[in-house]
């Protein structure tokens, strides 16, 4: 077993390998967060717990926790419609967002469910170019 193999169980919980612990992961290995979702999936663990909560939240009997709000002031509104990039905001661009602005990525995930905007390009690797909103 490799060591981002070894590094992966450790942090994986009982459904996955958290999002936020991949990246830490990539981090500490000095490797593409990509190679980790890839070496998770060559191990069968699957990513949970999208940072913008798109994806694996089924153990608590939700697929996905970002939801449309009642309002997104318009600031933030106009901020996300200009980051849209061939009619879709990049995961990182949305981490960006969120982290100038102070806010939590699963409220960013939430502004662009109201706003209607999928979001692509996972830096994991964990939806791409034609399915951007399942995890592989």
């Amino acid at each position: 077993m490799s060591e981002i193999e070894q590094a992966i169980r450790e942090a994986a919980g009982a459904s996955g390998l958290p999002c936020a612990a991949a990246f830490f992961l990539a981090e500490q290995l000095r490797v593409p967060p990509r190679a980790i979702r890839e070496s998770a999936d060559r191990i069968g663990l699957r990513i949970v717990f999208c940072q913008l909560g798109l994806f694996g939240y089924d153990g608590f009997g939700e697929r996905r926790l970002a939801r449309a709000l009642s309002l997104v002031p318009p600031e933030l509104s106009s901020a996300v419609a200009a980051a849209v990039a061939d009619g879709r905001l990049p995961c990182a661009t949305a981490w960006r967002l969120a982290d100038e602005r102070g806010l939590s990525r699963l409220l960013l995930g939430s502004v662009a469910e109201t706003l209607g905007v999928r979001i692509s390009d996972c830096s994991l690797g964990c939806f791409g170019a034609t399915d951007r909103e399942r995890p592989a």
